[in-house]
């Protein structure tokens, strides 16, 4: 059988598979109603095997790459787990303190991909941290499926002081200017716009396809910057009442829909990847967070 292109699958079958993601449709539901687009030579194996990560192939910056200062290191968070593992990637060799980001993954704990991306924000000439939710747990078990499982065991505004206490670490850190933002994705999108209600001090927040807040949006300071997929209907219901509140109290930010994309656009690891659109949302990331960290 001939390799899946993206164009072969129905965009329902994208849609179902975020419903899986998000815990709205169990793994039995969801394959259930998979096989319904099991048709024309497709197999209910090879969707599934096309929609899921691929951790193996994709990884952009490996964790031995030499242009990289790169290790897991533990730090408290008293509010949230306890004593947390979390990824710490810097540029080697440098001889200046370098702004910190803090990068927040998925539903599913610290994976590869998002280990990756941690990597990513160090080459490009930041101290960044990318922490581990289910260190409590046990840490990222290796398959997304038990790290969701896992991710629901732990309550949300717990792992939210987690990333709050790894922005502290980060900002002491003696290789950090004290200059700090954070990036995350999904969940960590979420985690991004809440650490700037939550966080006075913070630099910048960039949330990909994050929930938003709900109150105390006035108590922001800290520039945002937001990138959404254009097809991503569930996040994208929440937007409008958000701008509407961050106009009402004058913050600073800026918005990107990309019009094709799905949620989970920028993660290249499954086929809900959108290349050219991603590499855009990196790059305006990254300016950003030059401009604001400086």
């Amino acid at each position: 059988m001939k390799a899946l292109k993206k164009e072969d699958v129905k965009q329902e079958v994208f849609d179902l598979y975020d419903d899986y993601a998000h815990d709205r449709v169990s793994r039995r539901l969801f394959l259930d109603k998979l096989s319904t687009y099991a048709v024309g030579g497709l197999t209910v194996s090879s969707l599934l095997g096309f929609i899921s990560p691929d951790y193996v192939k994709k990884i952009q910056v490996q964790q031995d790459d030499p242009r990289l200062k790169s290790e897991f290191i533990t730090y408290d968070s008293p509010k949230g787990g306890g004593d947390m593992k979390g990824l710490l990637s810097r540029p080697s060799g440098a001889k200046e303190k370098l702004p910190g980001i803090i990068v927040v993954h998925e539903n599913r704990g610290l994976n590869p991909h998002i280990e990756d991306v941690g990597r990513r924000a160090g080459l490009a000439g930041f101290i960044s941290l990318a922490p581990d939710a289910l260190t409590p747990l046990g840490g990222y078990p290796g398959t997304d499926d038990e790290g969701r499982e896992l991710q629901r065991k732990r309550d949300r505004n717990k792992m939210l002081e987690d990333f709050i206490a790894a922005f502290e670490y980060l900002k002491a850190h003696p290789e950090c200017s004290g200059k700090v933002g954070v990036v995350g994705f999904c969940f960590g999108g979420w985690v991004s716009n809440m650490m700037a209600v939550r966080v006075s001090d913070l630099s910048a927040a960039v949330p990909f396809y994050g929930g938003q807040p709900k109150e105390d949006i006035d108590k922001i300071s800290a520039p945002l910057l937001l990138h959404f997929g254009g097809l991503d209907k569930r996040v994208n219901a929440g937007w409008p009442d958000y701008e509407a509140a961050l106009k009402a109290n004058n913050k600073t930010y800026e918005a990107h829909i990309y019009k094709d994309a799905n949620h989970g656009f920028h993660n290249d690891t499954t086929p809900r990847y959108d290349r050219e659109d991603a590499e855009l949302a990196w790059k305006r990331t990254i300016n950003f967070f030059n401009e604001k960290l400086a």
